[in-house]
């Protein structure tokens, strides 16, 4: 079922969501006899047949090394793998391709700068700000590098109205600090950073900033250039494309001058048994054979995206969170976590009932057919702030319908009963 019917118009184009889920091979399945309702985007996404068949393409038809070899295989494959770097870089607006590295996901992507650019730059005394809505791989990190290099890690504070406390950025936001590295949404309250206005402060003073932009790039139009990030990443799994394959984004002079992350074949320019000097970018940051096939199929998820529109898809996840907290502010002890407007928020809603463990929740709701997230999301110190420690999450993506969101409404309502006698 279309949450707004078949033919119409969101932001300019036809989005019909019983096209979009048709592509979706897994979305006919029956888990437990029941339909298949997937509302765990936020964890990854489904992935339509044009990418699955990518895969399948690249290993049946085009299968080899990039970069190494003069023989058709070879440059088929190069050029389709570069030509998905291109893809991404358009995506995102970013000046020219080889200002993209391929990475195995967000969490190393910001464990690259960590261990490369921050680790060059940031010295005793020094600080690191990051906010206090991150994803542990947006924590440890930083902890472990202020740690090191007895720096200050501090945290721009979230309220629990679930957005930033902007009021005191001038003063966490200061001359020492040397990098700020931020969520653009939220994993756990979907709240929608004003990463722009973080961006323009870390550079008044002299800082970098790095975005993690997981949870941002697969659903909303994202500029690099408008927001002037130094760094940004995200995940392909996210954004309908395959696992293990993820990017890093950063300004050509940054990475220019930071050193390797790993160290191996194609990442060099000229190895002697005594030293090396190292290949240009992007390919200074990928050592080894790289995620060939996931990259090729990266570049088709984005085909997918860009067809849809990414307007279309935002509205249409503003939709369905609108109507979705709509549903569930109506239950009796539900509590939801983030901003009430849905228009701060992206397509994530976070909550707990004060009856049901979250865990008790999803095992129940997933005998239904209904897939949703518990736990602390990767994000423990958040989660314990609201004086809980796991919460259940539901999260939209572009194959989501309103029917769905009324499944999990009775759902809730049908543990309710099992549970609260």
């Amino acid at each position: 079922m279309s949450i707004t019917g078949p033919g119409t118009k969101l932001s300019g184009r036809e989005f019909d969501v019983a096209t979009v889920r048709a592509d979706f091979p897994i979305l006919s399945r029956k888990i437990n006899d029941h339909p298949l309702v997937y509302l765990d985007n936020a964890a990854t996404t489904q992935k339509p047949r044009q990418v699955i068949d990518a895969i399948s393409n690249y290993y049946e038809q085009t299968n080899s090394n990039v970069h190494r070899g003069v023989h058709t295989l070879s440059i088929e494959a190069t050029d389709a793998y570069e030509v998905a770097r291109a893809k991404v870089a358009k995506f995102i607006n970013a000046p020219r391709p080889e200002t993209v590295i391929w990475t195995r996901n967000t969490s190393e992507s910001l464990n690259l700068v960590a261990a490369t650019w921050a680790d060059k730059n940031v010295g005793e005394g020094d600080n690191i700000v990051i906010t206090a809505m991150e994803h542990h791989s947006n924590i440890v990190p930083w902890q472990q590098l202020a740690a090191r290099k007895h720096a200050e890690l501090r945290y721009l504070a979230a309220g629990k109205d679930g957005l930033l406390d902007m009021a005191n950025i001038e003063s966490t936001i200061d001359s020492r600090t040397k990098i700020v590295s931020a969520t653009h949404i939220s994993n756990v309250l979907g709240t929608v950073n004003p990463v722009a206005e973080l961006a323009n402060r870390a550079h008044e003073v002299g800082a970098v900033i790095l975005i993690d932009a997981a949870q941002s790039v697969p659903h909303m139009a994202v500029d690099v250039q408008a927001i002037d990030a130094d760094f940004l990443c995200f995940s392909a799994h996210k954004m309908l494309g395959p696992t293990g394959i993820g990017v890093l984004y950063g300004k050509y002079d940054l990475l220019d001058e930071m050193p390797p992350f790993m160290f191996g074949g194609d990442m060099i320019l000229e190895v002697t048994y005594e030293d090396a000097k190292w290949n240009e970018l992007p390919y200074k940051f990928e050592a080894g054979t790289p995620n060939i096939a996931d990259a090729i199929a990266t570049g088709v998820a984005v085909d997918y995206l860009t067809d849809l529109e990414m307007d279309n898809v935002w509205e249409h996840e503003q939709q369905l969170t609108a109507y979705a907290l709509d549903r569930l502010t109506a239950l009796n002890g539900i509590t939801i976590f983030g901003p009430e407007d849905p228009a701060l928020r992206g397509g994530v809603i976070s909550f707990v009932h004060d009856k049901i463990h979250p865990h008790d929740l999803g095992t129940a709701l997933d005998q239904q057919g209904i897939a949703i997230r518990t736990g602390h999301h990767c994000a423990m110190p958040l989660i314990r702030s609201y004086d809980v420690v796991a919460a259940a999450r539901a999260s939209f993506y572009v194959y989501n319908t309103k029917t769905e969101i009324d499944a999990l409404v009775s759902g809730i309502n049908d543990t309710e009963r099992y549970f609260v006698r």
